[in-house]
């Protein structure tokens, strides 16, 4: 006989860096596992260092990393994970980015621009993913940027299903802040049996998130009106639909995002506006410093477990994304 047969079983092991360790815990526990113990820590100089505590070799490594603010401190401390589990004969590696940063930047709007959310999946396939789980990207084509399989998971189900039990469906109306969130507030409609509205809008393109809202197509006189969108920011963009919804007659405005990035003077804005309640996953840090009681965070951990078991046991993700739809 050539060769040698071995009888050993599969082993998922799974890290977290330190830009979110909450829900990292918290998809450990759904996963029933524990984060494996590691040695992260900033030199005097800002230079980054990483040592697992535990053997990964011939392991399933997952490594999960929230791309928040410090964003390039979190980019560079996940490539940094990686190489260290490349070097460490790793058997795969699935990089877990709950929230993908520079995905803002996927294409050229003006000449000389760079398109940054390409050369963030080239250095995470550079640095050894194989893999790359996320969750509402920016726009899917990101998808295309990585030489490898990604998971696109979508929090439509946890924030929809939250938001139809809070409000009379009859007087709902979904609404997108832009046309590039039709197709997403579509699936909503579907989700929630609602009409949809649009707003639409013209972003000043010398100056960064500086938008001008000029008018609402659909119906929203009376109604309970849903802005949906990936991510809020600064809060302008979500503010200005919000406030020409009241101006068109709206009832009441709720909004939802994946991702609740709210930098600068996102909570003076959201502090001021009439919206009765932002609502959005845990993607990113709880932004409970903030202070304001109109935010609610609901979870996405017990979505990531699934899928990260469906991964490891060569199940199907794409049933979730089914479940989804």
């Amino acid at each position: 006989m050539t060769g040698i047969k071995t009888t050993g079983e599969k082993k998922l092991m799974l890290f977290s860096g330190r830009a979110h360790p909450e829900l990292a815990e918290e998809v450990a526990h759904q996963l029933g596992v524990d984060l494996v113990p590691t040695k992260a820590f900033d030199f005097a100089n800002g230079e980054i260092y990483v040592r697992f505590e535990e053997s990964a070799r011939g392991a399933d490594c997952f490594v999960i990393q929230s791309h928040t603010a410090p964003i390039n401190k979190w980019v560079m401390e996940q490539l940094i994970m990686i190489d260290a589990l490349k070097r460490a004969s790793a058997r795969s590696i699935t990089v877990i980015v709950p929230s993908y940063g520079y995905a803002r930047q996927d294409k050229k709007h003006k000449g000389r621009e760079p398109i940054s959310a390409r050369l963030v999946a080239d250095l995470l396939k550079t640095a050894g993913a194989d893999r790359i789980l996320t969750v509402d990207l920016h726009t899917d084509q990101i998808q295309g940027f990585f030489d490898g399989p990604v998971d696109h998971l979508s929090a439509l189900n946890v924030l929809a299903d939250y938001v139809g039990a809070k409000v009379d469906r009859s007087k709902l109306t979904v609404v997108s802040p832009d046309a590039g969130r039709v197709r997403v507030a579509d699936r909503w409609c579907d989700r929630l049996d609602a009409p949809l509205a649009i707003v639409h809008k013209r972003r000043d393109k010398d100056v960064a998130n500086q938008v001008t809202v000029h008018e609402v197509v659909g119906e929203v006189k009376g109604r309970v009106c849903v802005l949906v969108d990936d991510m809020i920011d600064t809060g302008g963009t979500i503010c200005a639909a919000a406030e020409a919804l009241f101006a068109h007659g709206a009832e009441d405005v709720i909004v939802t995002a994946t991702h609740g990035i709210l930098s600068g003077p996102a909570a003076d804005r959201l502090k001021n506006s009439k919206v009765s309640e932002f609502v959005f996953t845990n993607t990113l840090p709880d932004p409970s410093d903030l202070e304001l009681d109109k935010i609610t965070v609901l979870s996405i951990a017990p979505m990531i477990a699934r899928a990260v078991r469906e991964v490891f046991e060569d199940g199907s993700v794409t049933s979730l994304f089914e479940e989804q739809q």
